[in-house]
């Protein structure tokens, strides 16, 4: 199967010149957690940027100083195997497809587990793919906690337990941003120096005003904001049949549950993909 294939028609891009907010507004819009970057007036491929690159640099608003500039790329004619095997190696979850430089669209690894795997008839069970440490939290954790537990895990999304240590629900990074806002305060730090030996010098006091921007988010609790119809995968669940469970659901990820119901993973669309390389 070649890229050619599964790429979607559409092609959702910002251009640059451009700002944060309207980035923002875009992926909010079009329900996609990354765009490509292309320079203002031409189809030229210049950076791709994520919702996590919004997140991380709240104090930044222009595009090219957040996007990233180091991007794999992809041809229509390439297969789709070799195109995993880019995002594994990689670390990323998407990949432009060009044609001398000129963008044509984007492949994301949930393009690859819905158009691809979910077709295929890949036995393996999702428990090979699986990942086992999975970032959890109350149900009653106020955002700002859980935000920052999902961000220690290097996740973007985060299960949340009942009060019997039960799934009851998943908030994923879309979620934190739709329950958040940027917002700037300044903090104010002093310094004193004094003249030393003389007794009647006078203390000179520098004060420097520092103006952050940071995310703001909603006074509710997990429980308020996250999904609690959760579809799940158990163990033995086959692979391209986990894959079209994520199609039918439009879902990155899914947890995995064993025969007790019991919360024992989460296998996300980066993991399915390695079964197209195996």
């Amino acid at each position: 199967m070649l890229v050619r294939d599964i790429v979607p028609d559409d092609v959702i891009n910002v251009t640059v010149p451009g700002n944060r907010e309207k980035a923002l507004e875009l992926m909010r819009e079009k329900n996609v957690s990354g765009v490509s970057v292309v320079k203002e007036g031409t189809n030229k491929l210049v950076g791709i940027l994520t919702r996590s690159d919004l997140i991380e640099n709240p104090d930044e608003e222009q595009i090219a100083l957040i996007m990233s500039r180091n991007i794999i790329t992809t041809t229509l004619d390439e297969n789709v195997k070799e195109v995993a095997s880019k995002m594994l190696e990689n670390n990323i979850r998407r990949v432009p497809v060009v044609d001398d430089g000129d963008l044509i669209g984007i492949l994301t690894s949930f393009d690859l587990v819905v158009l691809a795997i979910s077709e295929m008839n890949i036995e393996d069970p999702v428990e090979e793919y699986m990942i086992k440490n999975v970032p959890t939290t109350w149900e009653q954790t106020p955002l700002n906690v859980a935000f920052e537990i999902m961000r220690f895990f290097n996740s973007k999304s985060i299960i949340s337990l009942n009060n019997e240590g039960k799934m009851s629900g998943i908030l994923t990074e879309t979620d934190f941003i739709n329950e958040s806002e940027v917002v700037s305060e300044t903090s104010v730090h002093n310094s004193s120096v004094g003249t030393e030996g003389d007794k009647w010098s006078w203390d000179s006091t520098t004060v420097l005003y520092v103006e952050k921007n940071h995310l703001k988010f909603s006074n509710k609790v997990v429980k308020d904001a996250s999904t609690s119809n959760v579809s799940t995968a158990n163990t033995k669940t086959k692979v391209s049949d986990c894959a079209n469970r994520m199609r039918l659901a439009n879902i990155e990820q899914i947890p995995v549950i064993n025969v007790e119901g019991e919360l024992v993973g989460l296998v996300r669309a980066n993991d399915l993909i390695k079964a197209l390389i195996k």
